[in-house]
């Protein structure tokens, strides 16, 4: 069964303009208010769910929209121009979706796949931890076989949806002795509460509430796991030990495709108003557009969130196409979040001091693009994959 659904132009066209809609109408009239006061936005996460978004690529067999990438990551930039943290909210809930679409059982996609559809369950993909983050191979969460059921210690932070959301796909270290260190890694689905009761679940507990330099209204928190208690069957993905160290990265690649389709609506929301304001703002008897020194900014600006989309587009599709992807997407994301910084701040410097102002949409777009270097693996790690895959499919 492919997970996606195909869409025709026009079809895509029409969720698109709901979307649209929908971000003109509920987002933009309250997206400066709730950044600046970092709340949770309840009801636009609620009309999310009603959209469908926690479901948009989850297979509609189990009550999902079974959204390409391409057509997904549309969506996300569509967002992103508009308040970028939204996006987050429901990606790193689909990347958990994600990881038990592609490796869970039968059972396990039956019983998970439902809920996260809907956004009953919500949740994220459970990676880092105080002394791991980019080298996942070093984490120290365990979870120890105890008849039919796992039972989990340690924790992990700067996992989004960590407070609001209600579990966790969680990469642990099923046999902490095995070499290579990779080979001993599972992933764990571990709600917070009983899917059914709903009621709160002994043994796992939110640590602090993360504070950040942007990427406001989105919890970005931690999770402690003391003698938690997991049914093995339903929450070990794939039902065999060992095999988390590749779903995590595989669950990597949408996450990376997401990242720079984000990168795309902050650079293009930042190109956009230093665009409109350099023809309303006037220096020396004429608009700053007509000054050689801001044209010179526009162009590469313009030139750059171009590139940057094409390149989200070549990584979507060829995800949509089953290849491996680790190169185009770490390309994608490696150059659209480059240039979400780039453009940031050029359009900060275009619109001069009022770029530094929390009444403008510009200093949001300056603190919110850095992140995207950071988020799913740093560039610096992005650059190396690229030139390894580089190598390896030019041998010679």
């Amino acid at each position: 069964m492919a997970d996606t659904t195909g869409l025709t132009e026009a079809d895509e066209r029409q969720m698109l303009e709901a979307v649209q809609k929908w971000i003109e109408k509920k987002v933009a009239p309250v997206a400066m208010q709730l950044e600046h006061d970092n709340e949770w936005p309840a009801d636009l996460v609620n009309d999310m769910a009603e959209l469908g978004l926690f479901g948009a690529l989850i297979h509609p067999d189990y009550g999902g929209l079974g959204l390409s990438a391409a057509t997904y990551s549309k969506i996300v930039t569509l967002i992103s121009e508009e308040w970028m943290s939204l996006t987050g909210i429901f990606n790193s809930h689909l990347m958990m979706a994600t990881v038990v679409q592609r490796f869970g059982t039968q059972r396990q996609k039956e019983y998970w796949l439902p809920r996260f559809a809907t956004g009953e369950l919500r949740g994220g993909l459970g990676l880092t931890e105080p002394d791991a983050g980019t080298d996942l191979q070093a984490i120290r969460t365990q979870a120890r076989r105890k008849g039919d059921k796992y039972v989990v210690n340690g924790s992990k932070t700067w996992i989004s949806n960590a407070i609001e959301g209600h579990c966790v796909a969680l990469l642990v270290k099923t046999d902490p002795q095995a070499e290579p260190r990779y080979k001993g890694m599972s992933i764990l689905i571990t709600p917070k509460i009983d899917p059914v009761t709903r009621a709160a679940l002994p043994g796992i507990r939110n640590g602090k509430k993360l504070e950040k330099l942007g990427y406001k209204g989105i919890d970005s928190g931690e999770f402690i796991f003391e003698d938690y208690e997991c049914d093995a069957d339903l929450c070990l993905v794939g039902g065999e030990e060992g095999q988390g160290f590749f779903m995590a990265t595989g669950g990597l690649e949408i996450g990376r495709i997401n990242i720079a389709a984000r990168s795309v609506g902050i650079a293009r929301r930042a190109l956009k108003e230093s665009v409109k304001y350099s023809q309303l703002r006037r220096t020396m008897g004429k608009p700053i557009c007509e000054h050689q020194a801001i044209q010179l900014k526009l162009g590469e600006m313009a030139a750059k969130t171009r590139a940057a989309e094409l390149l989200v587009e070549d990584a979507a599709r060829a995800y949509d196409r089953g290849e491996r992807i680790d190169m185009e997407a770490g390309m994608a994301k490696y150059f659209a979040s480059e240039t979400a910084v780039e453009v940031a701040f050029e359009a900060m410097r275009i619109h001069g001091g009022y770029g530094y102002s929390k009444e403008y949409v510009i200093e949001r777009l300056y603190r919110d693009a850095p992140l995207m270097c950071i988020g799913e693996g740093t560039n610096e790690m992005q650059r190396i994959i690229i030139a390894r895959q580089l190598v390896k499919r030019n041998p010679a």
